[in-house]
């Protein structure tokens, strides 16, 4: 709504300039109160709320800071334990190797006293605690005793060597070649070729000439005496026979034949007129008279069954088949077809017989056989087929390196004396004998020399077990200190664990452990095999190796110790805990730090994770334990090693994390005050233009007044 009073416009122009000055100077002013060039996003939205963003992120990562510190300082705590650890598995391995250089061992001399002892029986030095196992007798004498022969024996009966065995391939019937017809086959891959010529190389018409023909050619390809031919079991074929030593194989391959199949000669009847009475019927097969009558060939059936009783009994059984066609008699020869059939000499007489009522013609009725000329004639078959020699095979071994051979076929008792001879001539301390039909190989007298048999046939002939030491005849005495100290240090339950030596006639016996060692069988001075009271001595054990033990087992103990202690903030990254660190502020971005082994699973560094058990007295019993245990440390030092550097990986990375989010912290901060702080020195010279602006604005509004006062002089 208008107030109802006119400015001029020079006064109105002035007006506003004034109030832009002012307005300007307010703002300017505020920034320069604020230090800031926005200070609501009503002044610059964008930066406002940029600034705001920005500030707001460094602020989460300022946050991350402390966690990062805790995390670093959580390593080193770690790191701290690792370096003690590492410092004490060190000591250890320097206590280990005082261990090894010390020799403490506790010893004690005794002289031999054999009267004491005598030969009557056995009497020993026995030896228990220390590092023995049990109770170990040592016997100080010896009694007369019969010696045990060495000797090993067939675990079976005796079986010869086997003998040579020839190769050989029996055909089956042979069927003689006939007109152009042929049969072909190799042996051990050379041809054989067979015909239908009565004479030459080829000749195959009858089994004799084949054979003839087949052997010829045979020694033609392989020489004489390679392969033999003669006569298969049944006699009727031929057999192929391999070298008689069994070195070579008879192997038939590719037979063939190119003749026609066998025909079966036969004569088929018509209807037959049965018999009556008074009437007979007769006739010739192959020249052989056939009578029937009223009784025999009354009926067609009858008349086949005497039929064929007649021609069984002129020829043999199965050279003639007579059959019933329906009406009449058909009569066959040999299915292989090797005979023929011929019906002559028709006749009947008496009554209304007639020769034609027998049904087989009133002329020579005949059909001829032919053998079969196909491979199947041949006799061996349509496959190949092998048959493989046996070359003779001897018995060869060794008795204690002296070889012994027994020929092929050679029975036990012939086997004894060969063997015998053989081991006789080279002054051998062992024979052969028969045990119970089993082979015997023994020592000619006891005397404990031990007997091993071996050689190509050792385990053939003799199974399994090819070595036996028997025991010499034993000889009464007192042993000698000599004699003890190589039975005491040559015994294997004492060995390492007690030593003995000759010191100057007597017998040192020197305890090699930390335990008290106990010695029955000696007074303190002499040995004489007696038992109980003061025939029981005690050596002491490795005293300085002992205290060594306990000084191990308190380092053990500390290691553990540093482990437990090495926590920081409730966290100890030695017992497998795992730290956590969040590296940004979405925490899309963290890292795990928790000790792992190898195979990346968890691990707890202590003695028990390293391996390294708490030590007995025995573990420093001998320096082969010892260097055991050493081995152990040095495989903890690598570990601890690993895991330490492991850490100092991880605090590098936690550190390097750590000064990046501070850089990040101070962009982030200075970004979001480069878009909302103001430039005071800028501010500054704004403000003072304003000031001689308003100063101006000020003088033009007075002078634009003044024109107007010009109007009022007119009125007064």
């Amino acid at each position: 709504m208008s107030n109802g009073i006119t400015l001029s416009a020079g006064v109105r122009a002035n007006l506003l300039s004034l109030q832009n000055t002012a307005q300007l100077m307010q703002t300017t002013q505020n920034r320069l109160a604020t230090g800031k060039k926005v200070n609501s996003a009503l002044d610059n939205p964008i930066n406002f709320f940029t600034s705001q963003s920005l500030q707001s992120r460094a602020g989460d990562l300022n946050s991350l800071l402390d966690s990062m510190s805790n995390g670093i300082q959580t390593i080193q705590a770690a790191n701290n334990g690792l370096t003690s650890i590492t410092s004490t598995v060190q000591s250890m391995q320097s206590t280990l190797n005082q261990a090894l250089q010390d020799s403490s061992w506790q010893s004690a001399s005794y002289s031999i006293d054999s009267t004491t002892i005598g030969t009557g029986s056995v009497k020993n030095l026995s030896f228990s605690g220390g590092g023995v196992t049990g109770t170990v007798n040592i016997a100080v004498n010896s009694i007369a005793t019969a010696g045990t022969q060495s000797a090993v024996t067939a675990a079976s009966s005796y079986l010869a060597p086997s003998v040579a065995a020839a190769a050989v391939v029996n055909s089956g019937k042979y069927d003689g070649l006939q007109g152009a017809a042929t049969y072909t086959f190799k042996v051990n891959g050379q041809d054989i070729t067979l015909d239908s010529t009565t004479s030459g190389s080829q000749s195959g018409d009858t089994l004799a000439h084949a054979k003839a023909s087949i052997q010829t050619q045979l020694d033609a390809r392989f020489g004489s005496g390679t392969f033999t031919v003669g006569s298969n079991i049944a006699g009727d074929g031929f057999s192929i026979t391999g070298k008689a030593d069994g070195t070579n194989d008879v192997t038939i391959s590719n037979q063939a034949g190119t003749g026609a199949v066998a025909h079966q000669a036969t004569v088929a009847g018509g209807a037959y007129t049965g018999l009556g009475a008074g009437e007979t019927y007769t006739f010739n097969v192959n020249g052989q008279a056939i009578n029937l009558d009223n009784t025999t060939g009354g009926t067609l059936a009858n008349a086949v069954t005497n039929v064929q009783s007649q021609l069984d009994t002129a020829f043999g059984a199965g050279n003639f088949t007579v059959t019933n066609n329906g009406t009449g008699m058909t009569i066959s020869g040999k299915a292989d077809g090797s005979n023929s059939v011929s019906i002559t000499g028709q006749a009947a007489a008496g009554g209304t017989a007639t020769a034609a009522g027998i049904g087989l013609g009133t002329t020579t009725n005949a059909d001829t056989g032919t053998l079969d000329q196909t491979v199947t004639g041949l006799g061996l078959g349509t496959t190949t087929s092998t048959s493989t020699g046996t070359p003779a095979s001897p018995y060869n071994f060794t008795v204690n390196g002296d070889a012994v051979s027994i020929a092929a076929g050679t029975g036990l008792a012939a086997a004894v004396t060969s063997i015998n001879s053989q081991l006789s001539a080279v002054n051998s301390k062992f024979q052969a004998v028969a045990n119970g039909g089993k082979l015997e190989i023994q020592e000619i007298a006891a005397g404990g020399t031990a007997l091993t048999l071996g050689g190509p046939d050792a385990s053939t002939v003799f199974g399994g077990t090819l070595t036996n030491t028997g025991t010499a005849a034993g000889v009464a005495a007192v042993k000698t200190v000599d004699q003890l100290v190589s039975a005491i240090n040559g015994d294997a339950g004492l060995t390492g664990k007690v030593k003995a030596t000759n010191d100057n006639g007597s017998l040192r016996i020197t305890n090699l452990s930390l335990a008290d060692l106990s010695v029955v069988g000696a007074t303190s001075t002499q040995v004489n095999g007696g038992t109980g009271g003061s025939n029981t001595q005690t050596i002491a054990g490795n005293t300085v190796r002992k205290g060594l033990v306990q000084q191990f087992n308190t380092l053990r103990d500390q290691l553990d110790k540093y482990a437990t202690d090495s926590s920081y903030n409730g966290i100890n990254l030695l017992s497998g805990d795992n730290l956590k660190l969040t590296l940004n502020e979405t925490g899309s971005s963290a890292i795990n730090i928790q000790a792992k082994d190898a195979n990346g699973n968890t691990l707890s560094i202590n003695s028990t994770a390293l391996g390294i058990n708490n030590a007995a007295n025995s573990d420093f019993d001998s320096n082969t334990s010892i260097n055991s245990v050493l081995s152990t440390l040095t495989s903890a030092l690598s570990t601890l090693r690993s895991q330490g550097s492991a850490f100092g990986s991880n605090l590098s990375t936690v550190q390097n994390r750590q000064d990046f989010t501070k850089s990040m912290i101070n962009t982030l901060q200075t970004g979001a005050d480069n878009l909302v702080l103001a430039d005071t020195n800028q501010e500054g010279a704004n403000l003072l233009a304003l000031q001689t602006r308003q100063s101006l604005s000020t003088t033009a509004l007075s002078m634009a007044s003044q024109a107007d006062q010009a109007v009022l002089q007119l009125f007064q």
